[in-house]
């Protein structure tokens, strides 16, 4: 197929387009380059590319393409927070012009990744697909929109399918510092404690970078029967933990690191159980990668291409580094780009 993907100059699209051209799909990419030079090692070479912000993408520029996996987001909670009307217009407004101009443009299926944490306060129960959604944050409540939204889109020759992600993590080139566990393997690196500003309690479901691509490829390829306007939880029941749990794992990854659990923060209201089972039975996908694996190979790599603390706090979290580019005067007020290319 020829594959469009949207934020693969991001943390999951650098391990996306790889893990597409691997089974043989015809990759471009579609990207502002918020985070081009957030790079940690080395990435592959770069596809063919659109450079565009999303909300100017126009239905030429996606003409001939079979299927759009659309990653490109505002990606975290602390920045749908700081500025929750960009969030609606980048995240759910533009996201859901892009799958009508899709349509419009003969695009057959339209990938979308959405998030577990659509969920909410969801408690210590198992949540299937079919589960209230009950989102917290801007963030959260912009991925409902375009499920609602893009799933009026459907019809017999436009099949989208919403992929609800289990939290991130994992390494990528592009790494993102500002996810659970990346978060807390590398402060373990750099200061010897893993820190847990909550109370520990959280559940949390995670899934490897990866088995997000993976579970991509598996819709792309799958019977269009199987995917027409689902959605799916993306990770493995094995992987929901409690934040203490998982900075648990950590401290046994990183040699010589201990455990403070401040909860300067107090109580985290989002707190979720995932069943991840329908993906299982009817696309015969399954994660693979456990938290501890992950927080084995976080060590090594940190340690291995070197991570230093501004890196970490500052290039590879979210709000820090679009912070930065605004002072800089690289984006203005609204996120765009005050000259392509700067």
């Amino acid at each position: 197929m020829r594959v469009l993907v949207t934020g693969h100059q991001g943390y999951l699209g650098t391990v996306m387009v790889p893990e597409l051209q691997r089974a043989g799909h015809e990759v471009t990419g579609l990207d502002i380059g918020y985070f081009a030079d957030c790079v940690l090692g080395e990435t592959a070479p770069a596809p063919p590319t659109l450079t565009v912000d999303l909300r100017d993408v126009t239905v030429d520029q996606l003409a001939g393409f079979d299927a759009v996996v659309h990653l490109a987001a505002l990606s975290n909670d602390p920045l749908g927070a700081l500025a929750p009307q960009i969030t609606y217009d980048i995240n759910h407004h533009a996201s859901v012009r892009l799958a009508r101009l899709a349509k419009d443009a003969g695009v057959q299926r339209f990938l979308y990744a959405s998030t577990c944490s659509v969920y909410g306060a969801a408690g210590a129960d198992l949540v299937t697909e079919e589960a209230p959604l009950r989102p917290l944050t801007p963030y959260a409540e912009s991925k409902v929109r375009v499920e609602d939204d893009v799933a009026a889109l459907a019809d017999s020759g436009f099949a989208p399918v919403f992929l609800r992600n289990a939290t991130a993590f994992g390494f990528s080139p592009r790494l993102r510092a500002d996810i659970v566990l990346n978060n807390l393997v590398g402060y373990a690196v750099l200061t010897g404690e893993v820190k847990v500003l909550s109370d520990g309690t959280p559940w949390r479901p995670l899934v490897h970078a990866q088995d997000i691509a993976r579970a991509f490829v598996t819709c792309l390829e799958a019977p269009t029967e199987a995917i027409y306007c689902r959605a799916y939880n993306v990770g493995t029941e094995t992987n929901n933990l409690t934040v203490a749990e998982i900075a648990q794992s950590v401290v046994e990854a990183v040699p010589g690191s201990t455990l403070a659990i401040t909860g300067e923060s107090g109580a985290d209201p989002r707190s979720y159980r995932v069943d991840f089972s329908y993906a299982r039975k009817e696309l015969g996908f399954d994660a693979m990668w456990s938290i501890p694996e992950g927080a084995a190979e976080l060590y090594r790599e940190y340690v291995a291409r070197g991570l230093t603390a501004d890196a970490f706090f500052q290039r590879y979290t979210r709000l820090a580094h679009l912070t930065s580019l605004k002072d800089a005067g690289v984006l203005d007020d609204e996120l765009r780009r005050v000259r392509i290319g700067a």
